[in-house]
């Protein structure tokens, strides 16, 4: 994700209302996921749970700890009315796509059975693919005090590049932590179906992250100097 503004971060405070408004989105997901299979006794979807709970809203009081009013300055009102125009459209659709219609086709298939069983070998790794995906989206979270929830670039309020923890292995690695996830939870519960809105929402992520990319190679400064020493956006090696 983008940097953002020092001074918003350090003079707004986080309210009770945001915490439960994130709490409402994190454990909604895995409800939808719950309903949507029909099968209250889906061990996947039960596992799936603490998963996306601990990423979700462990990932954000760990980046609260760590830089007071970063909750809060994500969710301002200013922030996203300054948002690049055509993040205004990114933005909801990528923070829709990599949750709802994934989980929603995967417990569809779950309840009417499209996909063949997948094997305990599979499931797995699908799991371990969404523990690491999540982990390093949290940290990614976690390292850069100025991850905002939209692109803006404002160097008059201390606006900076991050590149230190895993933005020393790729420059976007929130993203890259989310999309390793999506294909993660097609294995893990067992859904050849979810793919479609897996490779949609990946579409959607890659795309954010080339304009994104773009954005902060023209206007921030230092961010030519942290790409050409950190190469990739997000797959090391490949893009």
């Amino acid at each position: 994700m983008s940097d953002a503004k020092n001074g918003q971060t350090e003079d707004q405070k986080v309210s009770a209302g945001q915490w439960i408004r994130l709490a409402v989105v994190y454990l909604l997901i895995p409800l939808v996921l719950l309903i949507s299979g029909g099968d209250f006794g889906w061990w996947q979807a039960w596992l799936y749970v603490p998963l996306i709970v601990a990423a979700g809203l462990g990932g954000r009081i760990w980046a609260e700890l760590r830089h007071p009013g970063l909750t809060a300055a994500r969710q301002d009102v200013e922030t996203l009315q300054n948002a690049k125009a055509w993040d205004k459209i990114l933005a909801p659709l990528m923070a829709i796509s990599i949750a709802y219609p994934v989980v929603i086709v995967a417990g569809l298939d779950h309840r009417f059975d499209w996909s063949p069983d997948f094997g305990c070998w599979v499931i797995a790794i699908g799991f371990v693919l969404i523990a690491i995906g999540y982990a390093f989206a949290a940290w990614a979270f976690a390292e850069n005090r100025f991850f905002f929830s939209v692109v803006q670039v404002q160097t008059d309020r201390g606006h900076t590049v991050c590149d230190s923890g895993p933005y020393r292995v790729v420059r976007h690695p929130g993203y890259a932590g989310n999309i390793l996830a999506l294909f993660g939870i097609v294995l893990a519960l067992g859904s050849n179906w979810a793919l479609i809105p897996v490779v949609f929402a990946t579409g959607v992520s890659v795309l954010r992250t080339a304009l994104e990319d773009q954005t902060l190679q023209q206007e921030l400064p230092g961010y030519p100097d942290y790409a050409a020493r950190v190469r990739y956006r997000l797959i090391p090696g490949l893009y």
